[in-house]
């Protein structure tokens, strides 16, 4: 048995040069790589998906640069230990790299604290976080840094870190083993080495038996940040008002495996049935309501077949927006009228007001002073028979 005490920081690289995957950030040709070689270093928020280089890059800027670094984490952040090595390096050429993981959990009280040492350029800041700054952290904290989005490593970024354990370390590894321990990682190099060190203790021939025993199934991405979040729930009604049964069925199958609830996606049918299928075909609605109260009752897992079945049947919909570009005329014109009044006939109980039913079911009247056309029919799906049943009602078929 081969032990290793904690193979991240082992393999964790020291130079800029040795640093894996996020080409189009730390390439050569890279701005942020010219940056760091120049010794000019801008405050920095690196966000993206875990074990994809984070931390890594932060002490790789304070190892180049020759200042210290110092760690944080955003769940226990004191300003008083802040204000403390802040203190100590004053005085000196040093500017210490402040490393605040995870900085989206900081209050709106802590992220004011890092202004003014930012503005002076006390230290030079940078956070981590899997969510998106532009919604986690302050407008001040965004205005000050440079945001750099991570990607998950790709499979060769995977492969290459391997090779370079390989490289240091004497252990075999059978090719379906080495697939599924860079596959089954998600794109996450820290996972990737914790199961390679624990499978090292258990046996220096490494084969998929004792990999899937530490790692019953593959990691998955999740909804941990916003951007997945938005991202999949986004491409999956784009896909549905595309029409195309397996792509929505593929994004739905993401949201469930990534653990979005049941609810929130089937309001976010609700709005579609209603936006994009409309009176097309009007029950569209009345599916996606049942569902949305149908997966509150059903719940895990059973609730994903719920919702695979009212996909299936609004991508199958015709698709129709007059109702939602109706009402958003409607309101842009409400919004600057200031004019408009309703006409004497439609007031309380005018006698001028001539009532439908007294002239089998229709009478022509004014109901607006100024005639203005909202509607817009595309003659699609029922859409085409309600326009048919109004020009009866009015005479004109």
């Amino acid at each position: 048995m081969k032990i290793i005490e904690n193979l991240t920081e082992i393999l964790r690289p020291k130079t800029i040069d040795e640093f894996i995957g996020q080409k189009k950030i730390v390439s050569k040709d890279s701005a942020l790589y010219k940056l760091i070689k120049s010794g000019k270093i801008p405050h920095c928020c690196f966000w993206g998906k875990s074990g994809s280089g984070k931390t890594t890059l932060a002490k790789i800027i304070a190892n180049e640069t020759k200042n210290p670094f110092f760690y944080m984490d955003g769940t226990s952040f004191k300003v008083d230990n802040l204000r403390k090595i802040l203190k100590e390096y004053r005085n000196t050429l040093l500017k210490p790299v402040i490393f605040i993981d995870e900085i989206h959990r900081l209050s709106k009280t802590q992220q004011e604290v890092l202004l003014i040492p930012m503005e002076k350029k006390e230290c030079i800041l940078i956070g981590a976080t899997t969510e998106n700054p532009s919604y986690s952290l302050t407008m001040a904290i965004n205005s000050r840094m440079m945001n750099f989005k991570f990607k998950s490593l790709r499979e060769s970024d995977l492969e290459e870190l391997l090779e370079r354990v390989k490289k240091r370390y004497d252990f075999k590894i059978d090719k379906e083993a080495k697939e599924y321990l860079i596959l089954s990682s998600g794109g996450d190099a820290r996972a990737m080495l914790n199961l390679l060190e624990y499978s090292l203790v258990v046996s220096e021939k490494i084969d998929i038996k004792t990999l899937k025993s530490l790692r019953q199934e593959p990691l998955k991405e999740g909804m941990s940040s916003k951007e997945n979040h938005y991202e999949y729930i986004s491409a999956m009604i784009k896909s549905i008002r595309g029409s195309d049964i397996d792509a929505s069925l593929y994004y739905l199958a993401k949201l469930i495996e990534g653990g979005e609830r049941s609810d929130f996606i089937a309001r976010r049918l609700v709005i579609l049935s209603s936006e994009d299928i409309g009176n097309a075909n009007p029950n569209a609605l009345n599916i996606a309501v049942n569902t949305l109260i149908a997966v509150k009752e059903i719940g895990s897992p059973e609730d994903r077949i719920i919702l695979s079945q009212c996909v299936v049947y609004l991508v199958s919909s015709p698709k129709s927006n007059s109702s939602y570009k109706a009402i958003n005329e409607a309101i842009n014109y409400a919004k600057n009228d200031t004019t408009h009044e309703v006409p004497a006939h439609l007031k309380g109980n005018s006698k001028e007001y001539q009532y439908p039913h007294d002239f089998g079911g229709y009478v022509k009247q004014q109901y607006m002073r100024n005639e203005i056309k909202f509607y817009k029919i595309k003659e699609v799906g029922f859409e085409k028979t309600l326009n048919e049943w109004i020009n009866k009602i009015k005479g004109k078929a």
